[in-house]
């Protein structure tokens, strides 16, 4: 059986409660669940962490859970009659003294005062995900007086972005910072960060997170102008975070469709550059909300983010409300097959030409050039406490599966998202010494993925149960069917 090398993130909601669709989804690929903390409540989510942790045992699966924060999206308030139509050329206000629930077609209530002292005359507000645009043409000390550039069908609570970027909402909220408390005390894996424009935004919510008690790795949402504009900036945002994801709906609002294509490729690239796991997310299958089968561009677009080497790709409201949450993981498994097929997968130059920085990334990089130019490797094997060293090889394209061999719950879980990773339950400290490569390739062997005469790379430390302590490489040949090895 050809293993996906290509991770699947779906979102969990309603469409996911109903009978027997979380198991399925499970059979079906999925690999990370998302737990939305934009929607629902904390005891459903509680739920849901239960039930597919359940599942995933019930099946031998490991899926990672990610609990993304909701951050400061900034939105109007209500309108008297739940929507309105603005025409284009009419006259419209956002204003922080209008009744909160009595939005007309002419003035709405924001709930960020903010966003008055951001903005300036001729400034562009894009509403509704960009369906919806305004310019500014007047700015009172109340309101926001603009003109419909762009009209359309607006309804309660839509977001609002600045063309451009550039608004000061802080990153982390008195609301994220109780959902932190919430991933701590459900021991999710990740914790997806929305809205950071620094470093300086993920060092304080690493805080918060260890503050909460909790080793999930952060992920950040590049979903700003500002994140991406200098290089140094967006260096560093990557360099501060555990992971990141490519948010592509606010962000494309900010800078423009145009422009988005071509940074999605450069945040993937700088992600694994610095040798961190990339989500591409938002809109992937977008018409499977209501059709059983993806339209030839969402194949394409699903297709070119795995061309590109995205440790995942992300599914929203197609499993989290849609009609064909099932189907959308299997279409999305089965692109992410086929286009996992291509030549181009399988030469890198990752990291060529420059210094390692550490002794457990030197062995990772060592093992994929053998594993990649030694013929007859078929597995890699990465004994691992923390990740790290099989998150690094898959930075390395190639089509030879790396195993992370790992005793904790929680690592099993972690790796689920990176690319080209399966996850091997294993304790070390349960064999003698000399006995765990032969106990770890009588693993592979008994499930199929090796047989005799092939060729098994392991890694491994001197000492087990240690972060960052990878110092050791082994070439082993499987000799017998029962799994015995020789260097």
């Amino acid at each position: 059986m050809t293993l996906r090398r290509t991770k699947i993130v779906a979102t969990m909601g309603p469409a996911c409660d109903q009978p027997g669709v979380l198991e399925q989804l499970i059979l079906a690929g999925m690999n990370v669940a998302r737990l939305n903390f934009s929607h629902g409540t904390a005891d459903e989510h509680r739920q849901r962490a239960v039930r597919i942790r359940e599942l995933a045992g019930k099946h031998g699966r490991h899926i990672a859970l990610l609990g993304d924060l909701q951050g400061p999206k900034i939105r109007i308030a209500r309108f008297t009659e739940g929507q309105v139509e603005l025409k284009t050329g009419a006259a419209f206000s956002f204003s922080l003294s209008h009744p909160k629930d009595a939005g007309t077609a002419e003035r709405v209530c924001i709930d960020y005062p903010g966003l008055v002292t951001d903005c300036n005359v001729n400034d562009e507000l894009l509403l509704d995900d960009g369906r919806v645009v305004l310019r500014v043409e007047e700015v009172t000390p109340d309101s926001l007086e603009c003109r419909v550039l762009v009209g359309g069908v607006l309804s309660n609570h839509k977001g609002i972005n600045k063309r451009g970027g550039g608004l000061t909402a802080p990153a982390l909220t008195d609301k994220d910072r109780e959902d932190i408390r919430l991933a701590a005390e459900l021991e999710l894996e990740y914790i997806a960060v929305s809205f950071p424009r620094d470093a300086a935004d993920m060092q304080l919510a690493r805080q918060l997170r260890d503050e909460a008690g909790s080793d999930a790795w952060l992920v950040a949402k590049i979903e700003r102008a500002e994140a991406v504009m200098n290089d140094e900036v967006l260096a560093g945002l990557i360099e501060a975070s555990d992971a990141v994801m490519v948010a592509r709906g606010d962000l494309a609002v900010e800078i423009g469709d145009a422009e988005l294509v071509g940074i999605q490729k450069k945040i993937i690239a700088a992600s694994r550059r610095h040798n961190k796991a990339v989500i591409t997310a938002t809109q992937m299958m977008e018409s499977m909300i209501s059709s059983p089968m993806p339209t030839r561009a969402e194949v394409s677009d699903v297709a070119n983010a795995v061309l590109d080497n995205t440790d995942a790709v992300m599914l929203s409201a197609e499993t989290a409300a849609g009609h064909y949450p099932v189907e959308a993981v299997a279409a999305m498994a089965r692109i992410c097959l086929g286009a996992e097929r291509s030549p181009s997968l399988r030469s890198s130059s990752h990291r060529i030409g420059r210094e390692f920085a550490r002794q457990d990334e030197s062995i990772a990089l060592a093992t994929m050039y053998i594993a990649n130019h030694f013929p007859g490797v078929k597995a890699i094997i990465a004994l691992t406490e923390s990740g790290h060293t099989p998150l690094v090889m898959t930075r390395i394209r190639s089509t030879i599966p790396v195993f992370a061999f790992a005793s904790s719950r929680a690592t099993q879980a972690r790796v689920a998202l990176f690319r080209g990773v399966e996850t091997i339950a294993f304790d070390p400290s349960c064999h003698a010494e000399s006995q765990v490569s032969t106990a770890a390739i009588d693993t592979l062997v008994s499930q199929g993925s090796v047989q005799e005469g092939d060729w098994v790379i392991l890694t491994q430390g001197d000492t087990h149960h240690c972060v960052g302590c990878t110092n050791t490489m082994k070439v082993l040949q499987v000799q017998s069917k029962d799994g015995s090895c020789q260097g």
